[in-house]
């Protein structure tokens, strides 16, 4: 793997709202790329936390005919991954679908499920991209950095990037790059299986993020905070 970055800035110990960075969530398709292309320089691409005991996932599922976002948080223990709590959140989605402006749908409910835990995570794993973007600042980032969290991409599928190919073992990555840049990593978290998706989102390098997410992963393809937070996304109670 490549050399982690560290300490490279003031650590950021506790999790907070940045008032400096919130903005309005009414913003035309051209309004959200330009707040896109100005966010992203603060994005701290490093590792700067401390000791990892919960660690949190998101998803958010829709229900086409009444335009409602369903959002979900779960908070587990690390690294033994039981789960701890979870949050809910339904709300009106207001921007459209737009290829590489998913943040601006998901965000909002994220972090209303965020705000009601009453135990904040260390780490937060995204279903989504962080810097794997056209802009580089994808929900991974968009969260991490309103949250002032520690944040990683785990998406399940490529939005933009080409890489080498990937041996078939567990643990087997190849970096995805764009234009010459290193935006991400391609990981196969099982045998034989269909890759997945790695980027940095705030406050973590790449190589910490590779192995928080292969920590994350059991006998499964997707990590278990992505697992946990689809299975809830879909039903209002535990099966």
């Amino acid at each position: 793997m490549h050399v982690c970055e560290k300490g490279m800035g003031s650590r950021s110990k506790k999790m907070g709202r940045m008032p400096d960075l919130e903005h309005s969530w009414d913003l035309t398709p051209q309004e959200a790329i330009n707040l896109q292309s100005r966010l992203r320089t603060r994005v701290i691409p490093f590792d700067d936390f401390d000791k990892i005991d919960l660690i949190a996932g998101t998803d958010v599922s829709y229900d086409a005919p009444s335009k409602e976002a369903r959002a979900v948080v779960v908070l587990l223990s690390y690294p033994d991954l039981e789960l701890i709590s979870y949050e809910t959140h339904t709300q009106i989605t207001a921007f459209p679908y737009i290829p590489g402006l998913l943040s601006f749908r998901e965000t909002p409910p994220l972090l209303e499920c965020i705000r009601k835990l009453k135990t904040k995570p260390d780490m937060l794993l995204c279903d989504g991209h962080g810097l794997a973007h056209p802009r580089r600042f994808g929900l991974a980032c968009h969260l991490g950095l309103l949250l002032n969290i520690p944040t990683i991409g785990v998406a399940k599928s490529r939005l933009v990037g080409e890489h080498k190919e990937i041996p078939q073992k567990r643990g087997a990555w190849q970096f995805l790059t764009l234009d010459g840049e290193r935006i991400g990593a391609v990981l196969r978290s099982r045998e034989k299986i269909k890759p997945i998706y790695v980027s940095i989102g705030h406050r973590v390098c790449l190589e910490t993020a590779l192995e928080l997410v292969m920590d994350c992963v059991t006998r499964y393809r997707l990590p278990e905070t992505t697992r946990w937070a689809h299975r809830l996304s879909k039903k209002h109670t535990l099966k």
